[in-house]
């Protein structure tokens, strides 16, 4: 595996007039699927079903995502939501249903609808004894790209991700927070049409995230698609432009982010659909000190 600097002198690319192409942005380059028009289904769920013996977690749920479009993915825990994640993203097989990216069948033709995807999964799993440097250098050659394009990309990714003091050192020394970043920028070097991440923030500081925040809209509004889920519902109200309720395997609301809020804040929506609020009675003993 080559380890060379990420600052070394980077290729010259050909001149796209009106697109600027970067590690951050879709490709255009002739080697990748055609991107879809802004606007058209980037991402089709039809009938996607999941059990765990008796218990059945995502139960016939139903999704449209078009491209250019901040997505997000709310519910409590244990609503389906990693599940249902894990199966659009090939890691998890459905029960039933289907699952298209890019009009390709995620379960008939993995390898070339995961050509479209980059991937932030919940349970977070790196390869640790790894530099970061090494880490991004893997991921982009396992994504097929070439050595010169990985030292390209990943210099743009250390630098917009503010790695440059960490990609040295070994991914087991990172914080959970800089862990998460260096796998986002994983995610991303291939320059996937759409980003799949599961609680892209956790654990990430107030000042990374929003550095992150400002990363993924520049991807959306360069045409990529972002589908995140999150427990922040005001966060997620104000950084997408879409949302999907999903409680008990089942998606209550779906639509763009003011016709699922229906005049209310997503919070107090979600609280409503998600079975309203339980109230804190009984805690007497609560309010009488032990000392």
């Amino acid at each position: 595996m080559r380890t060379d600097s990420l600052t070394s002198p980077r290729p010259t690319r050909p001149d796209l007039p009106g697109v600027r192409e970067t590690a951050l942005t879709p490709s255009v380059r002739g080697d990748r699927a055609a991107a879809p028009e802004l606007g058209e289904d980037v991402l089709v769920i039809q009938g996607l079903t999941k059990r765990f013996d008796e218990k059945v977690a995502v139960d016939d749920i139903a999704l449209t995502v078009r491209a250019g479009s901040f997505y997000g993915i709310v519910g409590p825990n244990g609503a389906g939501k990693t599940t249902t994640m894990s199966m659009v993203t090939g890691l998890l097989r459905p029960d039933g249903g289907t699952v298209t990216v890019n009009g390709i069948d995620v379960w008939r033709d993995p390898l070339a609808a995961k050509r479209s995807i980059g991937v932030l999964p919940d349970r977070l799993r790196l390869f640790d004894r790894l530099t970061g440097a090494q880490l991004l250098h893997y991921s982009g050659a396992l994504r097929g790209l070439d050595d010169a394009e990985i030292r390209s990309r990943a210099a743009d990714l250390v630098e917009a991700f503010g790695l440059e003091d960490a990609v040295g050192r070994l991914v087991t020394d990172y914080s959970a927070g800089m862990a998460k970043k260096v796998a986002l920028a994983c995610a991303m070097i291939h320059s996937p049409r759409m980003l799949v991440l599961d609680e892209p923030f956790e654990s990430v500081d107030p000042v990374s995230a929003a550095n992150v925040v400002e990363i993924l809209q520049d991807y959306v509004a360069h045409g990529g698609t972002v589908v995140l889920s999150s427990h922040g519902m005001d966060f997620i109200q104000r950084i997408c432009d879409h949302v999907a309720i999903i409680v008990n395997g089942r998606v209550l609301a779906a639509g763009t982010m003011d016709e699922v809020r229906a005049g209310r804040s997503l919070e107090e929506r979600f609280v409503a659909l998600a079975g309203g609020r339980r109230t804190a009675e009984g805690f007497s003993w609560l309010h009488s000190f032990s000392d």
